[in-house]
């Protein structure tokens, strides 16, 4: 039980600075949800600290992927939501966790972890950066891209693998190279958000099946 508060607090926590950063920057619709994003990607590693067990994980992911559908139907919560285009990506973004957890949490954590800070990291930022300062862009499936956000995405996503593999004890190779770039590639998908599911899954499958 107290396992659970600690997580509800870091979680209601995250939700509580958006608010307010929201209340002091109205036009920040993008920014605001990219923190939450962000924000979200510590949860993992707080989780295994805590030592809270596979089935537990998915019975409270499961419970807030079932929040965020019933937030898209009623809108209770519309700060999550709150951004300039149609996307499911919150949705996918917790489909996607739960998925990581039910085929890692035990059998390679470390592919956990590559998955979702890819997502929570390399994604959020990349939002960030390319919301932020002007840079060659163009549009892929009418979603537009930058160039500074494509190179956070690739930086971001080489640092993850590179310090998770570290953390792993295994050496710099070529396959992290390989899997950033997969990472960058999938990133540009992101119609209604889709990217918020293919990029996790694939780079966490790539990452076990590549470092195993």
């Amino acid at each position: 039980m107290i396992k659970f508060a600690i997580i509800l607090f870091y979680v209601f926590s995250i939700f509580l600075i958006s608010i307010v950063f929201k209340k002091f920057n109205q036009n920040s619709k993008e920014i605001v949800r990219k923190t939450i994003h962000i924000g979200i990607g510590p949860l993992i590693p707080i989780a295994q600290f805590l030592k809270i067990n596979q089935n537990l994980a998915l019975i409270f992911t499961g419970i807030i992927s079932l929040m965020v559908l019933i937030n898209y139907v009623y809108k209770l919560f519309p700060i999550i939501e709150d951004v300039e285009r149609k996307s499911y990506g919150t949705l996918f973004y917790c489909l996607s966790l739960f998925i990581l957890i039910y085929l890692f949490w035990d059998k390679d954590p470390y592919a956990l972890t590559v998955g979702f800070f890819i997502m929570a990291f390399g994604d959020g930022l990349a939002g960030l950066v390319g919301k932020s300062f002007n840079s060659r862009s163009w549009v892929f499936f009418k979603q537009r891209k930058s160039l500074f956000g494509t190179a956070t995405m690739f930086l971001t996503s080489l640092f993850v693998l590179c310090s998770v593999g570290y953390a792993q004890g295994n050496n710099l190779n070529f396959n992290y190279l390989t899997i950033a770039f997969l990472a960058t590639v999938l990133e540009q998908l992101s119609m209604f958000g889709i990217d918020n599911l293919i990029v996790p899954i694939s780079t966490a499958l790539c990452f076990n099946f590549l470092t195993n």
